[in-house]
């Protein structure tokens, strides 16, 4: 299995565990408002809107609160967010790479800086580390009822680039300029993603000793914890023991 993959399968059980359901609809909800304000509230003509509102259903987001995010993105009191990223070094020398969704850049801005800064970590110029991260498609879909020798051709046929299997989740991973194809494969075959979107993935991981790698993971942890950030990528490669010593806690 990947790294970015064993990375995914580690923060979902964290997530269920510690049940973080209510900030993963805050940004499910901001990825909606921004979608339907940019490109209107037809699913079938916004391709991003489309997308946030799958995202949302495969994290059983009800769908009154779908709709409602929608109708406030549309309305006259509708919330203007902007797209922000931050970049810099953790402790230990990992790359990290910082998506976010504000109403207020100076807050944002103020809150990763602290973050940084309490962890010993270093916030560098934008551009200056996103060379270490390519832009991939990443779709998660169960692996129930699916029989995984004919998706696995379909979805090669269709541009994937990986797919991994642990247990009951299958990620399938392909080039940015492929993502359309293989989601469109996707809904052909009948196969509900889970979850599905662009993300960063480290072209070139570094090994970390574990217990220095957990500090990092904490300061990772403390950026995801902000509302205004979406996403959090880094280069810390998930060695076995790494993962082994995340599963006890």
């Amino acid at each position: 299995m990947s790294g970015h993959s064993k990375w995914s399968t580690i923060k979902r059980k964290k997530g269920a565990a510690d049940a973080k359901r209510g900030k993963i609809f805050t940004k499910i909800i901001k990825e909606i408002i921004i979608a339907a304000k940019e490109g209107g509230p037809d699913t079938e003509l916004n391709a991003r809107l489309r997308l946030a509102v799958q995202n949302a259903k495969g994290a059983n987001m009800p769908k009154d609160n779908i709709e409602r995010a929608i109708k406030k993105a549309t309305g006259s009191e509708a919330e203007s967010y902007q797209e922000t990223t931050f970049e810099g070094y953790a402790p230990g020398g990992i790359a990290v790479f910082i998506e976010c969704l504000t109403d207020n850049n100076n807050r944002t801005v103020a809150a990763v800086r602290s973050v940084f800064n309490k962890y010993g970590g270093s916030l560098g110029t934008n551009g200056s580390l996103s060379f270490l991260f390519d832009r991939k498609g990443v779709f998660t879909v169960r692996n129930e009822n699916v029989s995984f020798d004919d998706l696995e051709l379909e979805m090669i046929d269709a541009g994937a680039q990986s797919i991994d299997v642990d247990g009951n989740i299958i990620t399938i991973t392909c080039a940015m300029e492929d993502f359309g194809s293989v989601n469109r494969k996707l809904n052909e075959l009948g196969i509900e993603v889970e979850e599905a979107g662009l993300k960063r993935v480290a072209s070139d991981t570094k090994q970390l000793d574990v217990e220095v790698a957990k500090k990092v993971l904490k300061f990772v942890e403390a950026l995801e914890d902000d509302d205004d950030v979406q996403s959090v990528y880094h280069n810390i490669e998930m060695t076995d023991e790494l993962a082994a010593a995340l599963d006890e806690n």
